[in-house]
């Protein structure tokens, strides 16, 4: 039997990008990631700049945009659908929880404010959003009054929000969980419910019901706020929060740096070998950017930035190429 291997590559950085900063958001169309949001001082949002990073010349630059552009905020999602980039929710500067959700394409450089208010989803922040090829799924998250555990999706053919049954009891309210689209169901993996949690669930949208399950293997220590990769029948994650500050989002948890992966057929837990000797290596962090996609013709995870163990922000880039076809 293959052991579990991939591998880190760091990437160089040319041209004016966001430099440090955590709670920000990344997506990848083709060849091209789209940075925007987050923050370098605790609940400060940087700026509302849209940045480009070119995975091929490894130069970054700001776009030069139209539209409804959105204010800036933390805890923030992205997503992208073909070549239209979905952003939704927040926090802003007055610390006011955000539901907005725009739309950027990225052909025209435009953004589009979509819904707000009482359509969609309620007002959140670090909640967690994945898509398919035609709707983008937002779970979870910091809502006004409390920890969420609700799922829904905005139908990018349609154009409208659909939202799914409330799950059991099983599934608290939760920020920075794990959320991934896997052979047809919705994934929700781990997360901070008051405390770091690892319990998986998953939503079927066909019997349209929530299955609480049992995993076992090498099994990750509960955490929060990691990166998150669906590739065939696995989920990676990478990093997180494994135990959080005494003085909150303010100050820096400890965070873990292995990447791990869920077979969701045997729902057997997998340590991956990753190459954690190396100087390659991203190294412990949670509150990352992180996005799917390929690199170079492999499908992956890119990694950009986020909180490190010294409560310093971080600014460098990283592609996790996981290899899967010979693992069983």
């Amino acid at each position: 039997m293959a052991l579990p291997q991939g591998s880190w590559m760091k990437l160089g950085q040319k041209g004016t990008g966001p430099g440090a900063r955590s709670s920000h958001a990344v997506t990848l169309v083709g060849q091209k990631a789209y940075a925007f949001g987050g923050e370098f001082t605790p609940r400060v949002p940087v700026d509302n700049n849209l940045y480009v990073f070119d995975l091929n010349d490894l130069t970054w630059s700001v776009a030069d945009v139209t539209g409804d552009v959105p204010p800036p905020r933390v805890g923030v999602t992205m997503a992208s659908v073909s070549t239209t980039i979905y952003v939704f929710g927040g926090r802003d500067a007055m610390h006011k929880e955000l539901n907005e959700l725009y739309s950027f394409d990225t052909c025209t450089n435009k953004w589009t404010l979509i819904s707000s208010g009482d359509a969609g989803p309620a007002n959140r922040s670090y909640h967690s959003t994945t898509a398919d090829d035609r709707r983008v799924y937002v779970f979870g998250g910091c809502g006004v009054d409390g920890r969420l555990n609700d799922l829904w999706a905005f139908d990018v053919v349609d154009q409208k929000w659909v939202r799914f049954p409330v799950p059991g009891e099983n599934l608290k309210g939760r920020g920075g969980p794990g959320l991934a689209v896997v052979q047809g169901k919705i994934w929700v993996v781990y997360g901070f419910a008051g405390v770091e949690v690892d319990d998986v669930h998953f939503f079927d949208p066909v019997d349209e019901k929530w299955v609480t399950v049992e995993t076992s293997g090498e099994k990750p220590s509960p955490r929060s706020v990691f990166s998150t990769l669906g590739i065939g029948k696995y989920i990676f994650i990478y990093g997180g929060e494994v135990d959080p500050s005494d003085l909150g989002h303010l100050g820096a948890g400890k965070f873990a740096g292995e990447v791990y992966a869920l077979d969701t057929e045997t729902l057997v837990w997998k340590r991956w070998v990753d190459g954690s000797d190396s100087g390659e290596h991203p190294g412990p962090r949670g509150w990352c950017a992180f996005a799917a996609g390929q690199r170079g013709g492999s499908e992956g995870l890119l990694v950009y930035g986020g909180n490190s163990p010294s409560n310093d922000r971080l600014d460098d880039i990283f592609f996790f190429t996981p290899y899967v076809a010979n693992v069983k």
